[in-house]
């Protein structure tokens, strides 16, 4: 292979990083202009360059439907931990139950495992405090928790996000590990 070909491999692989990084930087400009989207991929460029990051291997497999699917139930998910979160700090007659706990995952995936922890830290009621990349171990601290049953519910839920990606964007060997 020659290094022309493995260099357009590598930029055709970075494409969806680039234009996320354009996308992020239109929307904290809060313009979607030509100029916001020319300025967008000098920064990309720059931050590219800059900071030297390994390439993302995406599994090149994206399917709408779940990917629709699951922003559907993660926004009824903000909603509800949100409506939620609020209930119990104004309920003064039970002290909400909270516990740390370990989620194993399924997946052998860094960026599976970051939408997986980035996903169940932005639902109120859970906030990731550690991982184990080796073992695929999220430790999330959890509210709602007064028993056994409480914890295996909160694991299993985290557990069912990360098959919603794995669907929606994962590879057919992760696809099967779920």
């Amino acid at each position: 292979m020659s290094p022309a070909t493995s260099i357009a491999g590598a930029v055709w692989r970075q494409l969806p990083f680039f234009v996320w990084l354009i996308a992020l930087w239109m929307l904290l400009w809060g313009q979607f202009t030509v100029l916001a989207a020319l300025t967008g991929l000098i920064v990309a460029v720059f931050v590219t360059r800059i900071f030297r990051l390994p390439p993302v291997e995406l599994s090149g497999r994206v399917n709408l439907w779940y990917g629709f699917l699951f922003i559907v139930t993660f926004f009824g998910a903000l909603v509800r931990g949100s409506l939620l979160v609020a209930w119990q700090t104004l309920d003064l007659r039970h002290y909400p139950g909270t516990a740390i706990i370990a989620v194993p995952l399924r997946t052998d995936d860094d960026l599976i495992l970051a939408h997986v922890g980035v996903t169940a830290s932005l639902i109120p009621g859970s906030l990731i405090i550690d991982i184990d990349r080796d073992r695929r171990i999220l430790y999330l601290h959890v509210l709602r928790v007064s028993s056994a049953a409480d914890v295996e519910k909160q694991r299993r839920a985290v557990q069912v996000w990360e098959a919603r990606i794995v669907r929606a964007v994962g590879s057919r060997a992760q696809l099967a590990a779920i």
